[in-house]
């Protein structure tokens, strides 16, 4: 995942469960990326304006309004807390365009003064929609999986269950993905949602057009549980048949 912060604040340890159903947007929960880009790669600037709450809903927005050196605007907002081992969550509305990376994630590294480690939902679109799951511990960033997805605008439930010997990825509720042979990410993080655009990762994401803009994530809920503590609400994976509970 290249789409990382350059913003180091929310310097506590290991964050309490919540849940955020985006009836506003908390300013203690939330840091609202705005005014840089994370390197020559990203073709657009975040931008605060590209973040809005509506509806009961988070919505993030890539524009192709001009924003400082960028041609394009696009959004990102990360945890002021940082958490380790839990549960990880979030109901989101994905759009698919060449050129664009779209995620729910976690991280922590060099703008924190940490090691690398990250977690991801990626969704891209350079030759079909896909979903590529990754992580990232340290030097190891190779790590990815490709998982073909129906660009039909519907709502989807990501789910990830980090554990110390064990990672789980979900999608409405089907295990689409586990890693349990060999280092896992072990840093507390952060939790990221945004979407950008690209014209030099083509091999990767395709080229960005300006007049594929508009394009709009939205997000109706996002939760992290911690370890030990089960079922805490109903769409949560911890409370589908069959999963494990990590303590």
């Amino acid at each position: 995942m290249l789409a990382l912060a350059f913003w180091a604040g929310g310097a506590g340890a290991d964050g309490a469960s919540f849940f955020e159903p985006f009836d506003a947007l908390d300013g203690d929960r939330w840091f609202v990326s705005d005014g840089w880009a994370n390197g020559p790669h990203q073709s657009c600037l975040w931008h605060r304006d590209r973040v809005a709450v509506r509806d009961g809903a988070l919505v993030l927005s890539l524009t192709d309004d001009a924003e400082g050196d960028r041609a394009l605007s696009c959004a990102e907002i990360q945890s002021e807390d940082r958490f380790h081992y839990g549960t990880f969550e979030a109901r989101v509305k994905v759009p698919y365009a060449h050129g664009m990376n779209v995620n729910f994630f976690t991280f922590i590294g060099p703008p924190q003064d940490r090691p690398h480690n990250e977690i991801d939902f990626e969704f891209l679109a350079r030759d079909a929609p896909v979903l590529q799951t990754n992580f990232h511990l340290r030097d190891d960033n190779r790590n990815e999986e490709l998982h073909p997805m129906e660009d039909d605008g519907a709502f989807l439930t990501l789910s990830v269950i980090w554990e110390a010997d064990r990672l789980r990825w979900y999608v409405d509720g089907e295990l689409i993905r586990t890693e349990a042979d060999g280092d896992l990410p072990d840093e507390p993080q952060k939790i990221y949602l945004s979407l950008w655009s690209t014209d030099t990762l083509t091999d990767w994401m395709g080229t960005f057009r300006a007049e594929d803009a508009p394009q709009h994530m939205e997000v109706d809920w996002v939760a992290y549980t911690a370890p030990g503590e089960g079922c805490a609400f109903e769409a949560s994976i911890l409370c589908a048949q069959g999963v494990e509970v990590p303590n």
